[in-house]
């Protein structure tokens, strides 16, 4: 790679940091409409059971998103109709580790580790998960194509959380 590639990799790298913050940010906020505006309309959100699987359409997953089903889920999360909207958690999550796995033309995969404490009914709870997000940079924003979200007790049962992780 030429000095000049490396160059446009790393600001790419940190172009993608920054956005995976500013998520967690949003998240964080419960600002769950603007999360949906973060997202390529072909992207996935990825919770999936088994730790070791890539093929996430043919195995069993806590979620498997595209953008219908984030719409939908952001919906039930925003109208105070359901459990998970009127008694959800607060969180505060740290995303770190952030490494690069993958750069190509315009898509950008970045794997890191996100801890989250939620705080509902006065009970912190932890949550730890290894993230891969891939970032799309090919147009005026940047747009998440697919997130997937490793917990490291995802083959344990979950109980409802009330937020995105």
């Amino acid at each position: 790679m030429d000095d000049r590639n490396k160059l446009m990799s790393q600001d790419t790298f940190s172009r993608a940091v920054r956005f995976i913050w500013r998520e967690a940010e949003m998240l964080d906020r419960r600002e769950y409409r603007e999360w949906l505006q973060l997202w390529d309309t072909k992207g996935f959100y990825v919770v999936p059971i088994d730790p070791a699987t890539t093929d996430f359409a043919a195995t069993l997953n806590y979620a498997y998103d595209d953008q219908e089903m984030r719409e939908k889920r952001v919906e039930r999360m925003t109208s105070g109709y359901s459990a998970s909207a009127s008694d959800a958690a607060r969180t505060v999550r740290t995303v770190s580790r952030f490494t690069l796995a993958s750069d190509e033309a315009n898509v950008v995969e970045v794997q890191s580790a996100q801890i989250i404490v939620a705080y509902k009914r006065s009970v912190p709870t932890i949550f730890a998960a290894d993230l891969t997000h891939r970032i799309r940079f090919d147009g005026d924003e940047p747009r998440l194509a697919q997130k997937v979200i490793r917990l490291i007790d995802s083959t344990d049962a979950l109980n409802a959380i009330g937020f995105l992780l």
